[in-house]
């Protein structure tokens, strides 16, 4: 096959795939006739045939796919105006302690929030696929073991955890407003939070290496 062919048909798979695809998965394409370098050569050429266009080919956690451009989401709301669930301020602080800090337990988050973690918080997450239970601490009562999965990462456009902006002395929750996880989009009254049952705590930081 001519290189022309070999992204033609990366591209078209790409495009009419519902999930990402490994190179692994891009291979089979071809009956593992190219190696996975090539592979990854021809999405960086595909990469810069679609630098200037809506939308982008990235690399995620569990694979390649493409997307549509942080600037093209005012216009592609305009189809769907119905706005996603907003997530109350616990629940983003809960995540991001997760996140940075995991595996943590229910107990650790308490501790380091200051204030007590509903069961609904966590069902919340759990139901996004935001967040899973990666084992049990050897301790009494042997609390799981909290973190975050690879739908996490996928839904942040982010390939590994080391990608997760550095917190400094940002609020836990600002960070991951940075990554536009609660779905505000400017000023105006609040659609109904989700897992939003204690709302009157206050807002800690994560405390400092």
């Amino acid at each position: 096959m001519t290189e022309t062919e070999i992204l033609r048909v990366l591209e078209t798979a790409l495009l009419c795939a519902d999930a990402p695809l490994a190179v692994t998965d891009l291979r089979s394409l071809f009956e593992d006739t190219i190696s996975g370098d090539d592979v990854r050569r021809h999405l960086a050429a595909l990469q810069l045939d679609w630098q200037e266009r809506g939308l982008e080919l990235v690399q995620l956690a569990s694979g390649w796919r493409f997307q549509s451009r942080p600037d093209m989401q005012r216009y592609l709301g305009r189809l769907n105006p119905e706005k996603p669930p907003r997530y109350s301020r616990a629940v983003l602080e809960t995540l991001a302690i997760i996140a940075w800090r995991q595996p943590v337990t229910r107990g650790d988050i308490e501790d380091i929030r200051g204030v007590t973690v509903s069961a609904q918080i966590i069902r919340t997450l759990e139901d996004r696929g935001w967040i899973e239970t990666l084992g049990y601490r050897d301790a009494p009562g042997r609390p799981a073991l909290l973190g975050t999965t690879r739908r996490f990462l996928e839904d942040l456009g982010l390939r590994a955890l080391d990608e997760l902006p550095a917190l400094d002395a940002e609020d836990s929750a600002e960070a991951l407003g940075v990554l536009a996880f609660d779905a505000a989009d400017g000023p105006g009254p609040a659609a109904p939070e989700a897992g939003a049952d204690d709302s009157r705590a206050p807002e800690p930081r994560l405390p400092e290496e």
